[in-house]
C-alpha cells in the first residue's frame, strides 16, 4: 500500500539493498585507494576515513525528503551546514532539512564494521550525547519555536562476532537483565528501541549486513527498519512542506 508513503515495503526494501551494496562498494574502494597510497590506519579505519561510505544511504534518505515536497535546496549535507549546540558551539549533522530559516529535520547516519567491543560504548555515548545537546539547544530556542524531527540510522556489519553473546563483566552492580546473553547486534537493537522510547529521537533504524553479499541485509526489528524510519520522516515532512 502507498497511502502514506510513495513506495511499497518491497519496493523500498530493494532501494535499501542497493544503498547497502553501495556502502560496501565504497568502503572497499576506500581501503584499496589507501593501500595504493600506502596510508596506514589502525584496524578497518582506513575504510571510513574517506568520509563518503554512507553516501548511497544519504541519497536514499534525500529521495524520501524530495518525495515529501521539499526541494533540493532545502536538503543540506554535513559539508553545507552546522547546527548550534548547547554544550558545544556547533555540530555537523549528516542530513539537515531547512527552509526559510526553519529547521524541519536533522538526521545522523553511522556505521560500524569490526572492532565491536572497542566501539559500541563509544557509539552509544555519542548518539545519546548528540540528542541531549540538540534538545537542550532547542530548549534555549537555538532553532526557533517549531520542534524539529531528528533521526538516527545505523548500519552494522553482520558477522559471528557481532551476533555472539558477550559475557558481562563482574560488578557489585550487575547489568540490567535485558543485557544478559546478548551480543553487540542485539545491544544496538535495544539502544535503538530505547532511544525512541525515551524520546531522544523521533525514529531510529538498525540494518545488519554482511560483506560480499550484494547488499543483502537484515533488520532485527520491523519498527526500527529503514522503511519505517523513512515513513515516519516522510509523514512529518509531508505535513510541513
Amino acid at each position: 500500500m502507498k497511502k502514506d508513503f510513495p513506495w511499497t515495503r518491497d519496493e523500498f526494501r530493494e532501494m535499501t539493498r542497493e544503498a547497502v551494496a553501495g556502502y560496501w562498494v565504497t568502503r572497499a574502494g576506500q581501503q584499496s585507494a589507501q593501500m595504493k597510497r600506502k596510508v596506514k590506519d589502525a584496524g578497518t579505519r582506513g575504510a571510513v576515513t574517506g568520509g563518503k561510505h554512507l553516501n548511497a544511504l544519504s541519497a536514499l534518505v534525500a529521495k524520501v525528503i524530495l518525495a515529501s515536497g521539499f526541494d533540493e535546496n532545502d536538503i543540506l549535507f554535513d559539508n553545507e551546514i552546522i547546527l548550534p549546540g548547547y554544550y558545544r558551539a556547533q555540530k555537523k549533522w549528516d542530513i539537515v532539512v531547512a527552509r526559510d530559516g526553519r529547521l524541519h529535520a536533522a538526521i545522523e547516519l553511522k556505521s560500524q564494521s569490526g572492532s565491536f567491543g572497542n566501539n559500541q560504548n563509544n557509539r552509544i555515548e555519542e548518539v545519546l550525547g548528540l540528542a541531549h545537546d540538540f534538545w537542550t539547544a532547542y530548549r534555549e530556542k537555538a532553532f526557533g519555536l517549531n520542534r524539529p524531527w531528528i533521526g538516527y540510522a545505523f548500519l552494522l556489519e553482520d558477522s559471528a562476532k557481532s551476533r555472539a553473546p558477550v559475557k558481562l563483566k563482574a560488578s557489585p552492580f550487575p547489568a540490567l537483565p535485558i543485557f544478559e546473553n546478548t551480543g553487540y547486534a542485539e545491544r544496538y537493537r535495544i539502544a535503538c528501541e530505547r532511544l525512541v522510547l525515551e524520546r531522544d529521537y523521533d525514529a531510529t533504524s538498525l540494518i545488519l549486513s554482511k560483506t560480499g553479499q550484494n547488499g543483502r541485509f537484515e533488520e532485527p526489528a520491523e519498527e526500527h527498519s529503514l522503511y519505517q524510519f523513512c515513513r515516519c520522516l516522510y509523514r512529518r515532512l509531508k505535513a510541513e512542506a
